[in-house]
């Protein structure tokens, strides 16, 4: 039986996300088999795909060890709109929480002076079915005219691109995030 996850501020249900998956793998942090593994993306001068557990990412020792980020930096906020975050709350989330992947260079959304915490990533259905309140952000965040922007959303895809990428503000719930392709 696996040992339960620990939680993650910003990351609230990396299994859902995809970033974290059931496996008997050892952590090569800690060396230890607890039945989960983490798939996302790790930054660091070693390959450590499927290497590191959820609690050595959450306590800040796979980071430490490694030299690792989970989440560049330079992608927590500070995005046009996006407001710049306080560098203790940066590295919280490049350093103890877990990553996710994108189709290009992965950003983290903010609001309230906080990093909010990911969703999940969404077309168009889920968009409109679960979080119709994050549109206006990934509108805003696209850029793109007011005439191009029906088609792209239309377009918009979970599995293939275009994707958007959904986030909850920890302090007001406000949904916002931003969009990609590959």
């Amino acid at each position: 039986m696996p040992d339960a996850l620990p939680a993650f501020r910003y990351h609230p249900d990396p299994l859902t996300s995809g970033s974290i998956v059931s496996s008997d793998l050892a952590c090569r942090c800690c060396g230890r088999t607890r039945g989960y593994i983490y798939t996302g993306p790790v930054y660091a001068e070693e390959e450590l795909n499927e290497a590191l557990c959820p609690w050595c990412i959450a306590d800040g020792s796979a980071a430490e060890r490694f030299q690792a980020h989970f989440v560049d930096p330079g992608g927590v906020g500070d995005y046009g709109s996006w407001e710049a975050v306080p560098s203790s709350v940066v590295d919280h989330v490049a350093q103890r929480t877990p990553g996710f992947t994108g189709w290009q260079q992965e950003r983290w959304w903010t609001h309230c002076g906080d990093a909010a915490a990911f969703l999940g990533l969404a077309g168009r259905a889920e968009l409109v079915a679960a979080w119709a309140g994050a549109v206006p952000s990934i509108r805003a965040d696209s850029q793109l005219a007011e005439s191009d922007w029906p088609a792209y959303f239309a377009a918009l895809d979970r599995t293939q691109g275009p994707t958007a990428y959904v986030f909850q503000c920890l302090r007001c719930r406000a949904l916002g995030g931003y969009s990609d392709c590959h």
